[in-house]
């Protein structure tokens, strides 16, 4: 196997090449290492590199081979960490100058949860400042760029890790998604990412911990790999109280065992609080619906009126970082990213009964969807509504162009399907559907009932093997 072709096998493979002795994780990382120092110049993706560290785990995980020790699922595998979330004696700077002397003191439960199953960190993937933006860039690291465009962007918040796996440095990635910040990369990045449903993965570090919507999940170039990652980060933390009661990995619906979907009722919906589509996005998640269809799954569009609460999402997220980055604002606020200062402005000007007006609003749109999964069994939407914005889209004030009309900014115009997931906290898959008249990666976003991650995963590998993506690779040299 070429060095390329290993660094586009996906880690269920890997990992059995390693269990077998055909692939010496030594190797392995080895060569990963080698295409990080290639791209790195090119793409920016990583905030820092943990060579010495991999490559010490890499001879540890040969050792383990050798001795015919008992093989976690991701032995030996590489993958990178969004720089949100801490690896011990590593920085977490947070996409921020503030922090950039932050060294974590212990392993997150999901870090230390990676390790156990063997995996190999290599990096510390870039994010935007405390990830608050759809772009992955920040004045303390520059920009992250898209391994397929490189004038646009990977998404953000968990972009620099998408931009690593579509470039084929680590076959996965542990991203974030307080707002669609797992899905928007993979949308944009041509890869699979889960959000899972609240509780199913701890959220250890978040400050508001019964109020979250902020929940981690894999990055990664197929399903499998996604399920396996998935496998690797439910159970229960007691630092995060949804976890210690909420869902699980439900099994598989009968209905998804096999390629027949006789029964399996799918409702589409066109568009949230964006008032526009692109003609190539509607045109591939048509086709990727005719494709479920074609196996037995009834389509139907939903038309109904839904409040998607924009102007409510808006409040709680502008709101929450107005408060929580108010402490750093005396003595950084000529190094804090632009976008950062203008969503704390506005945050700042809610009231306290716009706040719980919002909250409210949260439980109602809720109620909505639940009320939509008694009629069906899985809803369907576009993940962006056009491509990969240009990396030099200011988030605050530009506003997103849909075929040359403005929309609003980006999470009215562009990202508007993913963040009313976050705050139902239903499980949401992105997947590819195909690429766009710019030749850009577009895609589909499966929402699921909660805890039902194992259908929305099974749905989405039907739809893989009926159009197969992961041989695309971006032309990256």
């Amino acid at each position: 196997m070429s060095d390329t072709d290993l660094l586009f096998t996906p880690a269920a493979k890997a990992a059995a090449l390693i269990r077998d002795r055909k692939l010496s994780p030594v190797e392995y990382v080895d060569v990963v290492l080698k295409a990080i120092d290639h791209a790195q110049p090119k793409l920016n993706c990583f905030r820092e590199v943990m060579a010495d560290e991999a490559r010490r785990d890499a001879r540890k995980a040969e050792e383990a081979v050798a001795r015919g020790d008992a093989l976690g699922p991701l032995h030996g595998v590489p993958v990178s960490i969004k720089d949100l979330v801490d690896v011990k004696g590593v920085h977490t700077r947070h996409g921020s100058a503030i922090f950039e002397d932050n060294i974590a003191q212990a392993d997150d439960v999901l870090v230390q949860r990676l390790r156990a199953a063997g995996a190999i960190i290599v990096g510390k993937a870039t994010t935007p400042e405390f990830g608050v933006k759809g772009l992955t860039d920040g004045p303390s690291f520059g920009i992250t760029r898209n391994p397929w465009n490189l004038e646009r962007t990977p998404g953000g918040s968990s972009g620099g890790g998408a931009s690593a796996v579509a470039a084929g440095l680590g076959p996965i990635s542990l991203g974030t998604d307080g707002a669609g910040s797992i899905r928007g990369p993979a949308s944009c990045s041509g890869l699979v990412g889960l959000k899972p449903t609240l509780g199913a993965v701890p959220a250890d570090t978040t400050r508001d911990a019964f109020g979250n919507n902020v929940f981690a999940g894999p990055l990664s170039r197929t399903i499998t790999d996604a399920a396996i990652m998935h496998a690797v980060l439910v159970g229960p933390s007691d630092k995060d109280p949804w976890s210690l009661s909420g869902p699980s990995q439900k099994p598989l619906s009968p209905k998804l065992a096999g390629r027949d979907l006789a029964g399996v009722r799918i409702g589409y919906i066109e568009l949230t609080a964006n008032p526009r589509i692109a003609a190539d996005v509607r045109t591939n998640t048509r086709a990727s619906l005719a494709a479920w269809e074609a196996m037995g799954a009834v389509v139907e569009e939903v038309t109904e009126k839904i409040d998607w609460i924009e102007y409510e999402g808006r409040v709680l997220y502008q709101a929450n970082f107005a408060v929580f980055c108010a402490q750093y604002l005396p003595k950084w606020q000529n190094r804090m990213d632009p976008v950062t200062l203008a969503f704390m402005d506005r945050g700042a000007k809610f009231s306290l009964a716009d706040f719980r007006n919002a909250q409210f609003a949260r439980t109602a749109l809720f109620r909505k969807i639940q009320a939509l999964f008694q009629r069906y069994d899985f809803i369907v939407t576009p993940t962006n509504s056009r491509t990969a914005l240009d990396v030099t889209h200011d988030a605050a004030n530009d506003e997103v162009l849909v075929d040359g009309v403005k929309c609003g900014i980006t999470r009215q115009g562009w990202t508007s399907y993913q963040y009313p997931f976050n705050l139902t906290g239903h499980p949401a898959l992105a997947l590819p559907s195909g690429f766009g008249t710019d030749g850009l990666p577009t895609s589909v976003q499966i929402v699921g009932k909660w805890g039902a991650e194992t259908d929305i995963l099974r749905l989405g590998a039907l739809l893989e093997d009926a159009q197969p993506w992961a041989q695309h690779r971006p032309a990256l040299s």
